[in-house]
């Protein structure tokens, strides 16, 4: 107990976290009458918030936004499942991917042919894949959220001093009072990213996993910490820049999904410059301020550096996610079409498109072959070729351009 002790009192130095002359309990809640501190404890209130928030989000998903995403079409079915072969799930549990080496023994246990054994392993990769309704309804309430983030933080700093002049977010300090409507946005956000953080696991898997999953750790560490040193200031304007963008990266994704692909590229287009805008734009402006302003106005202490790291890490997010976005742009101008998405569903899809497609070419030829007697077989087996062709060039442009 007394080494946790040690330890404690040693992470939270004073002369770590605070600034000279500071100490834990000059900004302890009730240490001053003019000023409302953090208080640290609150912390905790994100974490069963964030229960709520997955609740909201189910009810959300199954009663309104799952009808909405049918009524547009949408597809809910999957693909037929694979047949029960104990041996082949006990190898599919190992891997995913199906190596070369074990069609010749798993031929044998099964007393099937390596070409029966490919196809049953495609078939039960496809059967794990979400539908696209499952992705709609989860693009949709990241959509709905963003937005009401987006539309809160600005209301809630609309009037305050450091919005309009991120100097602002230094003076003073660190005896800056939390207001309620401050409290509310810091703690509905943390809630958000817990609930992100936890269901991820259960969501969509996405190319970026890890990067979203050490997005989501990071965003938590710098608000949890602006938190405990009482600079929500610069947190709450780290938190809105970082809202704006999303909102239309989740509209683009919903529109192509519903198959309305013009819609889909227009609100790509203003996706790139809103991101480009904010993230290299105003988000590196409040690093400037914290790098080079904040210097000058308060005296420097090692949790200064600690800070700045955090939001340097975002920093480089951003910009190997603008790069991404920006080979699409450039994919998109070449053909016409928004023909990605910067985080794809699956970590997939090239090679799934191309299993698919010789899936489908071997069907066309195998209703070619059955269909030749009659008149126009032929014609229709050509028809189906081409149609799964097509089918599958569109889906292997989207995988080679997306995240």
């Amino acid at each position: 107990m007394d080494l946790i002790n040690k330890f404690n009192d040693a992470f939270w130095s004073t002369h770590i976290w605070l600034p000279p002359n500071t100490t834990w309990a000059d900004i302890a809640p009730g240490s001053r009458p003019d000023v409302v501190h953090a208080n640290y404890k609150d912390l905790i209130w994100p974490i069963p918030f964030a229960a709520v928030v997955m609740l909201v989000r189910y009810t959300l998903e199954r009663f309104w936004i799952s009808p909405i995403g049918k009524s547009l079409g949408i597809r809910s079915s999957r693909p037929k499942k694979a047949a029960n072969v104990p041996i082949l799930e006990t190898a599919y549990a190992k891997s995913t991917r199906l190596d070369n080496k074990w069609l010749a023994p798993l031929s044998k246990q099964t007393d099937m042919t390596e070409r029966q054994i490919e196809r049953w392993w495609r078939l039960r990769r496809a059967q794990d894949k979400p539908s696209t309704l499952v992705k709609f309804c989860e693009d949709t309430w990241r959509c709905i959220y963003y937005l009401y983030s987006f539309i809160f933080g600005v209301i809630v700093l609309w009037d305050k001093p450091w919005f309009w002049d991120v100097k602002s977010c230094w003076y003073g300090y660190p005896h800056q009072s939390i207001t309620n409507d401050i409290w509310w946005y810091y703690m509905i956000s943390m809630s958000f990213y817990w609930s992100l953080t936890g269901t991820q696991f259960f969501d969509v898997k996405r190319k970026d996993f890890w990067q979203m999953f050490i997005h989501h750790m990071v965003t938590l560490l710098l608000m949890s910490l602006s938190w405990v040193c009482n600079l929500h200031r610069v947190g709450s304007l780290v938190l809105v820049v970082h809202d704006c963008a999303d909102i239309f990266l989740e509209a683009a994704k919903l529109t192509k999904y519903a198959n309305y692909q013009k819609l889909c590229d227009a609100i790509f287009a203003i996706f790139t410059v809103v991101w480009i805008v904010s993230r290299l734009g105003f988000y590196p402006r409040i690093i400037y301020s914290s790098s080079v302003e904040a210097p000058r106005i308060l005296p420097m202490f090692p949790a200064y550096y600690i800070f700045n790291s955090l939001l340097l890490m975002l920093l480089v997010l951003h910009v190997i996610w603008t790069y991404m976005i920006l080979k699409i742009v450039v994919d998109s101008l070449q053909k016409g079409l928004m023909s990605g998405d910067i985080r794809s569903s699956d970590s997939e899809d090239l090679t799934d498109s191309s299993e698919n497609a010789r899936l489908a070419n071997g069907s066309a030829r195998s209703k070619n072959k059955s269909n030749s007697g009659a008149p126009g077989g032929g014609a229709a087996a050509v028809t189906q070729r081409k149609s799964a062709n097509n089918a599958n060039n569109h889906t292997n442009a989207a995988a080679t351009t997306s995240k």
